[in-house]
C-alpha cells in the first residue's frame, strides 16, 4: 500500500511539473554556450520562442521550465552569438562574385591570365571587370600601366579594382569610351602620368571619370549578387553584415527584399555621402526595421595606405614627395559633420593616415566636445599619432577597425611609415584602451569574409602563414574574450544594435553560432580553420 501510495505521488508530482513547462519553438540542449553577456557567462542550453532566446541557464534549468518538439542536442559543442560584421560592403561583395577574381595574383603576367580566362567564360560581356590586384605582391611593386592590358584586350574595355578599392586599372579602350586624356584632374584623386601620358591607373576620386560609363546592373541582377552574397556570408557565421556606403535606390532594394523574406542576413547600412542622400534621408531620419538599420552616413576623408592615397602628417618615407590628400575638403566635411550634428544619425568616417585621423577626431571634438552616447565612429583608424588616442575617450568616438588590415599591410606598411610612424598603426590594444571596447570588420570584399581571419589576425597578429615569427606588434594583439566581444556585443553597440542582439540572453533575437571547434580554446593556428557548423537567425536555421 505504502509503496503504491508513493508511485502515485511520484507521478503525480510528474504529472504537475510537466504541465506547468512552458511551450518554447525550440530547446538548444548540451551545449558550451559563450553568452557574451557583461559577464562572459556560459551556459549549457537555451530556449526560444518568436526568434528570440527566451531563456538562457543549464540544461536541469531548462528542461524543468521549458518542453518543445524540437529539441536540439549539440553535443558538447561550442555556441557563441551571431558573428557581426560592423564594416563590410555587403552589396560590392555580391558584385565582386561576379566580376573577374584578381586577390592573390603574384604577378601582373598572372592578372593577365586571369582576365582572359575570364573573358574566355563570359565572350559576350560588353566590359571585363575584376578585382583585387595587389602591386605589393608583385616582383616589381610599381603601380602597372596598361600596356599589358592594350595587348591583351584592344577592342574590349577593362577596368580592374584594386584590392583596397582606393585605385583602378584601366586599359585605352576605357579610356577613350570615358574620354580621359592627359589634361583630366579631379580633386581628392589623381591620375597617374607617365611622361605626361595616363597610364591607366587612376586613384581615389579620379576613378569616377571611368566608372561613370561603365554599365551598371538593374535590380534583377542586385537581387542575385544580393543572394549570392547572403550565402558566403551565412557559411561564415555572419547573421548581421553591413554595407559602408549605399545610395536610396540600393537601401530601398535591400529593405524589399527583406520584407519579402529573401534576404535574411540582417544589414546595417551606411549612407552614401551626397546632397540627394544628405536631403532626402535628414528629413526621414534614422529607421531601424528588424533585419535593417539605417542612421548612419558614410564619409570619406582620404584614401589607402597601399595606393598612397591615405592623407599622412608628413611625407610617405618611400615617395618623399607626397602626403597623400584629402578625399573632401576640411570645409566641406565639416559642414556636413556639423549637418549629422544637428541630427540623430551618427558620423561613420573613413580614415586611414594620421592627418586625416587628426582632423576628424578635432572635428569630432569641436561638435561633440565631450563624452556622449552618439557612437561616432572613425572607420579603420588605420595610422593614429600617439598624442591622438585619447580624443577617442574624450569624445567617445569608436575605433572601428579591421584587424586583417594589419596582416595584409605588415609586408610593406613600414616601408610607407617608417620605423617610427609604423608604431601608431593598427594600434588595436592602444585605441581599445581608451573606452574599453573596439569593433572587428573585415571591409571585404577587401578582405575575405570569413571573420575568423579578423579575430585570428587580432589574436595572434600573423597571416595565414603564420608570419612573422612572434606576431606582428604584439604589443598590440587583443585577447581572445575581448576579440569575441569586438565581433559580437561591442559591434552590436556600435550598429545602436546592443538592445537586440549582440549576446545570448533573454529578449534578445535569436541569432547564434554553432562551431566545430572552440575559439576561447584550441590553438592560435587552428583559428582560422575552425568550421562553422550552423548559422542561425531569428531562431531560423539557415546555414
Amino acid at each position: 500500500m505504502k509503496q503504491t501510495h508513493y508511485l502515485l505521488l511520484v507521478l503525480t508530482t510528474l504529472f504537475f511539473s510537466c504541465s506547468t513547462r512552458k511551450k518554447a519553438d525550440l530547446i538548444v540542449r548540451n551545449a558550451t554556450v559563450y553568452t557574451v553577456d557583461s559577464a562572459f557567462s556560459t551556459a549549457q542550453a537555451f530556449a526560444l520562442q518568436d526568434g528570440k532566446f527566451l531563456a538562457v541557464g543549464s540544461n536541469t534549468d531548462i528542461q524543468k521550465q521549458y518542453e518543445s518538439d524540437s529539441v536540439v542536442d549539440l553535443g558538447g559543442k561550442p555556441v557563441y552569438p551571431g558573428f557581426y560584421d560592423p564594416h563590410a560592403h555587403f552589396m560590392n561583395l555580391g558584385q565582386v562574385l561576379y566580376q573577374a577574381d584578381l586577390v592573390g595574383a603574384t604577378s601582373y603576367d598572372e592578372v593577365i591570365q586571369r582576365l582572359k580566362e575570364y573573358h574566355r567564360q563570359h565572350p559576350d560581356a560588353m566590359w571585363i571587370i575584376g578585382r583585387g590586384w595587389d602591386q605589393n605582391d608583385w616582383p616589381e611593386k610599381r603601380f602597372p600601366t596598361k600596356v599589358k592590358l592594350d595587348a591583351a584586350f584592344p577592342n574590349i574595355p577593362v577596368a580592374l579594382t584594386r584590392v583596397d578599392g582606393h585605385a583602378l586599372l584601366v586599359n585605352t579602350k576605357a579610356m577613350r569610351l570615358a574620354q580621359l586624356t592627359s589634361g583630366s584632374r579631379v580633386a581628392g584623386g589623381e591620375v597617374v602620368l607617365e611622361n605626361g601620358q595616363p597610364t591607366g591607373v587612376l586613384v581615389d576620386n579620379a576613378m569616377q571619370l571611368v566608372r561613370r560609363v561603365i554599365p551598371q546592373p538593374d535590380a534583377a541582377d542586385k537581387e542575385r549578387m544580393l543572394l549570392a552574397a547572403q550565402k558566403a556570408c551565412l557559411a561564415q557565421g555572419l547573421t548581421t553584415v553591413s554595407d559602408a556606403g549605399l545610395n536610396r535606390p540600393d537601401i530601398e532594394l535591400i529593405e524589399r527584399l527583406q520584407k519579402e523574406g529573401k534576404l535574411k542576413i540582417r544589414d546595417y547600412v551606411m549612407i552614401s555621402l551626397g546632397e540627394p542622400n544628405l536631403d532626402y534621408y535628414l528629413k526621414r531620419g534614422p529607421f531601424q526595421t528588424d533585419r535593417l538599420t539605417v542612421r548612419s552616413f558614410k564619409l570619406y576623408a582620404d584614401g589607402a595606405l597601399g595606393s598612397r592615397g591615405a592623407c599622412l602628417r608628413a611625407p610617405y618615407s618611400d615617395r618623399p614627395d607626397t602626403q597623400g590628400f584629402l578625399l573632401l575638403s576640411p570645409k566641406e566635411l565639416e559642414r556636413v559633420l556639423t549637418l549629422l550634428a544637428d541630427s540623430k544619425f551618427q558620423a561613420n568616417t573613413h580614415c586611414i593616415g594620421d592627418s586625416a585621423n587628426h582632423l576628424i577626431l578635432d572635428l569630432y571634438g569641436k561638435l561633440l566636445q565631450k563624452q556622449n552616447d552618439r557612437r561616432w565612429r572613425i572607420e579603420h583608424a588605420q595610422v593614429v599619432t600617439p598624442d591622438d588616442f585619447w580624443k577617442f575617450n574624450r569624445y567617445s568616438v569608436i575605433p572601428s577597425v579591421q584587424p586583417t588590415h594589419a596582416t595584409s599591410d605588415m609586408y610593406w606598411a613600414a616601408d610607407r611609415l617608417g620605423s617610427a610612424r609604423v608604431k601608431g598603426a593598427y594600434a588595436f590594444k592602444d585605441l581599445m584602451k581608451q573606452n574599453g571596447y573596439i569593433t572587428f570588420g573585415s571591409d571585404f570584399p577587401v578582405e575575405a569574409v570569413n571573420p575568423l581571419y579578423g579575430f585570428h589576425a587580432a589574436v595572434a597578429r600573423v597571416d595565414e602563414k603564420g608570419f612573422p615569427a612572434g606576431g606582428f606588434q604584439m604589443e598590440n594583439a587583443i585577447d581572445r574574450t575581448s576579440a569575441l566581444r569586438a565581433m559580437t556585443s561591442w559591434a552590436a553597440y556600435a550598429n545602436f544594435e546592443d538592445h537586440l542582439r549582440g549576446s545570448i540572453q533573454s529578449g534578445k533575437q535569436a541569432d547564434f553560432v554553432v562551431m566545430e571547434q572552440d575559439l576561447m580554446k584550441v590553438p592560435n593556428q587552428q583559428l582560422r580553420t575552425a568550421k562553422v557548423l550552423q548559422t542561425w537567425v531569428g531562431g531560423e536555421r539557415l546555414f
